[in-house]
């Protein structure tokens, strides 16, 4: 064993691999992107890594792992888990042979995700268990028993973290390569009474489910991470009052009651919510008067004390979100913690030392300077000008291009929904361009099966496609279009031209979006065509260039007219003194203020043609 200063998601990484797991898939999404990274990055050269195309392709991958006794480890964040859910939802009923772990990492807030979603309470709907650690130190541990819980129920297992235990850090044990456990997968072995699902297997393994579940709710509550801890009771004052909670939250009401653990209170922490330890349940509700219930995001252990209440006629008042006590939606904090055990408790609101405030700037989330979506945004809103326009975006970077003064985002739902819109505004508005713009990667992820309706259904559209060659919301990762995967092999690039050839679209071109004037009048002949056609813009991410030179203003040349700072939001562009000015700090040199200033004031910077 060593030490070592870990975040939440590295020590889940490094849990799977000391599990000995054999695979591990998945795709890029904030929160939880390190642990796919992590496990590459510290592959000890046993262990198949992949990003795979979406979240379904990655449970299909780590499912066949398992069918053939490998260990298997799949990553998304809470959305994604609904591009997962087909599999998933069949493939509890068929069952795994090795370990299976669904990482899925929930975002209170939510702080980067369109939702606030609760994998305990899918987990339920699933009838798959889940596991839920409240510290890195635990997540380290608590994976490597997901393995084994896994492999001996022949179970996939939900691994639930939540945004502050992915991205804390902590200082942990973890073990040397040499404790790591061994798989040994045995391979395939054909039995289509067992890995075919057809209705009649559906029915009776649905059956062994619920008797399963049922079991293991017993099981559970011998489970070490579930426990009960009691505070104030040398003193001789009899509990009434106790304080359920699981994950981060459960340490926020550690933290808070190590201010005064002398209050009479008993505490649960359930680590598996689903299925409910109920036998822990029962011996923590004994003689209490009431309970307060301190989760996020859905109130899952508030609705389970409440059925163990009424299963066995306690009168014991439960309280949390259904009542008012805790917030319905967001992120709990030490503070909103605090506040709602102070309240509970009786204790009145703390006076806590004022600390100093200071008033940060208002800082709108931006397009980098020198983005090439930026560029893209502003050809086709220049192409568009005077016509009636619906712009349907998607998942990325580009869902930026809805803030002022580029204004060209007017719907955004899931990834690769944008196509799909279009398309249906289109059918019944035929005087409307319609637009939809896509990733690169989001359009590998889930764009190609949009085109293809809109093929075949006769749409007429404009397909945009941003082709920075990344992945870059997320970090930067490889997709089949960048010609390497996560393992580092250089591999053959998928085109996303030949694929849209491929469909059957007989207009697709591939422009760069740093030369201005092309591309608008590019956009400006393609959208007159009919049906389905396509423009990729393509230039990379900056984050991955280097700028070859940066543009300046001449400020005797310049008139003040404010064109390149009001029509394009650039962070590099700013007044000074009356003047545009150009951060030096900030310019990439992509030259598109170069390309629209009316009077040729600003020069110097060189355009990234890849």
């Amino acid at each position: 064993m060593h030490r070592e200063f870990l975040m939440g998601n590295e020590a889940v990484a490094m849990g799977a691999i000391a599990a000995g797991v054999n695979l591990v898939a998945g795709y890029p999404g904030t929160p939880s992107t390190e642990v796919l990274e992590t496990v590459a990055k510290r592959n000890p050269g046993t262990i198949h890594v992949e990003w795979s195309v979406n979240e379904k392709a990655a449970m299909e991958v780590a499912a066949g792992a398992a069918y053939s006794g490998a260990r298997a480890m799949v990553t998304m964040k809470q959305v994604g888990l609904n591009v997962a859910s087909d599999p998933l939802m069949s493939l509890e009923y068929v069952g795994v042979k090795g370990g299976m772990v669904v990482m899925v990492a929930d975002d209170p807030g939510p702080v980067s995700s369109q939702t606030e979603q609760d994998t305990r309470t899918f987990a339920m709907f699933s009838k798959v268990p889940v596991f839920d650690p409240s510290s890195v130190a635990e997540a380290y541990e608590m994976v490597q028993e997901a393995f084994e819980f896994s492999e001996k129920y022949h179970t996939p297992v939900f691994f639930r973290c939540t945004t502050r235990v992915d991205h804390g850090y902590e200082a942990i044990e973890i073990k040397d390569a040499g404790e790591y456990h061994r798989t040994e997968a045995e391979g395939f072995r054909k039995d289509s009474s067992r890995w075919v699902i057809f209705p009649r297997l559906s029915l009776k393994n649905h059956g062994l489910i619920e008797k399963r579940n049922r079991e293991l709710s017993a099981v559970l509550s011998g489970y070490p991470r579930n426990e009960i801890r009691e505070f104030g009771v040398s003193g001789g004052n009899p509990l009434r009052k106790g304080i359920a909670s699981h994950g981060i939250s459960y340490m926020y009401t550690l933290d808070h009651l190590g201010e005064d653990d002398q209050m009479p209170l008993r505490l649960l922490k359930v680590a598996t919510p689903f299925p409910f330890p109920e036998e822990l349940a029962l011996r923590f509700l004994e003689g209490l008067d009431e309970v307060l219930c301190i989760e996020e995001l859905d109130p899952v252990i508030e609705r389970a004390l409440l059925q163990v209440c009424g299963k066995h006629y306690l009168s014991v008042r439960i309280r949390g979100k259904l009542t008012g006590d805790m917030a319905a939606a967001g992120e709990n904090t030490m503070a909103s913690v605090g506040e709602a055990m102070d309240s509970f408790l009786g204790k009145g609101k703390k006076e806590r030392p004022a600390s100093p405030q200071v008033p940060l700037p208002v800082r709108p989330p931006v397009l980098c300077a020198g983005c090439p979506h930026r560029a893209s945004f502003y050809a086709v809103k220049q192409a568009m000008k005077g016509k009636k326009t619906i712009y349907c975006g998607d998942i990325g970077c580009y869902t930026l291009g809805n803030a002022m003064p580029l204004d060209m985002c007017d719907t955004c739902l899931c990834m690769g929904a944008g196509i799909n819109i279009a398309q249906g505004v289109g059918h019944l508005d035929k005087e409307t361009k319609c637009f939809a713009f896509v990733g690169d990667s989001t359009f590998f992820a889930a764009g190609i099966t949009g085109v293809v309706n809109g093929f075949y259904n006769q749409a007429d559209m404009t397909l945009v496609v941003l082709d920075n060659s990344t992945t870059a919301m997320t970090g930067h990762q490889p997709h089949p279009g960048t010609g390497r995967t996560v393992m580092g092999q250089v591999v053959e690039k998928v085109s996303i031209e030949k694929v849209l050839r491929a469909i059957g679209l007989a207009t697709v071109e591939t422009v760069n979006p740093l030369d201005y004037e092309l591309a608008r009048d590019t956009i400006q002949r393609v959208a007159e065509e009919p049906g389905i056609k396509a423009v990729i813009f393509h230039s990379p991410c900056i984050a991955m260039t280097k700028p070859a030179g940066r543009s300046k203003v001449d400020a005797e040349k310049c008139i003040g007219c404010k064109k390149c700072i009001r029509e394009l939001g650039c962070p590099a562009l700013i007044l000074k003194e009356g003047k545009a000015f150009i951060d030096n700090s900030l310019c990439t040199g992509c030259t598109l203020c170069e390309q629209i200033c009316p009077v040729g004031a600003i020069g110097g910077g060189e355009k990234n043609a890849e």
